[in-house]
């Protein structure tokens, strides 16, 4: 009898509107006093700080006591995500050997933070439609990787720029004209197409349309001066076509992935909504 009214007392809780308000605001106290412990330390901070990590582990403990059963509460992902922040924070830091374990460990119970995260419905759909669209993300990321290494190939075969060593005093003097007309940017930047790792790069470079057109015409240069044997028609239709694939389809893809999955996160909770009043 006892048990089923502290299930019943748990469960009232857990549904109370004045719970949820006090837990979240508890959370953006933690959130702002985590901000101040990185340039001020004293023992009133880590006093609030441990009597909140109480409210929390209070908390899921009665979230636990809701639950009809273990694996109903583990179900939740919302409920293992808090879980987990709750055992970091009890990890004490006299258990690390060494310097490098004691800054782990308090990098871990920073990470406390991320209960912002189920502050509110909204976050916590948000948060949900992304964890959805990991698996659509994984598949398009690939799609994206096949044509990254396609381009980047092709890239590397057509616009590497030659070596100064073993190139006739002709080739070398054309090499340095282009470093005058056409430098770097950075300066110590290397060849872009100088291989397939950089080349990569350099697509995902353009693809944030982080001097994507300084490429070409760069490349125009080398191209002009005899450097590539690449007309400048070929140079322009590859920056252009990587652009229109890897901005206007392949990013696409992930949004639809995205709203798709949004779509369905809200027919879910309507659902559990639909339950509840039931």
């Amino acid at each position: 009898m006892g048990n089923i009214s502290l299930k019943s007392l748990s469960s009232q809780i857990c549904k109370s509107r004045i719970f949820d308000f006090g837990i979240t605001a508890i959370i953006l106290v933690n959130s702002i006093l985590i901000g101040v412990q990185t340039s001020v330390h004293n023992t009133i901070i880590d006093n609030i700080q441990h009597f909140i990590l109480w409210i929390f582990t209070f908390e899921i403990a009665v979230r636990f006591i809701a639950a009809d059963n273990i694996k109903e509460f583990f179900k939740d992902g919302w409920n293992i995500f808090d879980l987990s922040l709750v055992v970091i924070g009890w990890i004490p830091p006299s258990i690390a050997t060494n310097a490098s374990a004691i800054t782990m460990i308090r990098i871990l119970r920073t990470f406390r933070i991320l209960r912002l995260l189920r502050a509110s419905t909204e976050i916590k759909l948000i948060v949900t439609v992304l964890a959805k669209s990991i698996k659509s993300m994984v598949y398009n990321c690939m799609l994206f990787l096949i044509f990254a290494y396609l381009y980047a190939v092709a890239g590397v075969t057509l616009f590497r720029l030659p070596v100064p060593e073993g190139n006739t005093p002709e080739a070398i003097a054309k090499i340095e004209a282009l470093k005058t007309i056409a430098p770097p940017t950075p300066t110590n930047s290397p060849d872009p197409f100088g291989n397939i790792s950089e080349g990569i790069f350099t697509l995902f470079r353009a693809l944030t349309a982080e001097d994507w057109t300084d490429l070409r015409y760069n490349l125009i240069s080398a191209s002009d001066l005899g450097v590539i044997s690449v007309h400048p028609t070929v140079i322009t239709c590859y920056f252009v076509s990587w652009f229109c694939i890897a901005v206007f389809l392949l990013l696409n893809l992930v949004t639809g992935a995205v709203i798709n999955n949004y779509q369905v996160a809200m027919a879910e909770l309507s659902e559990r909504k639909e339950k509840l009043k039931a």
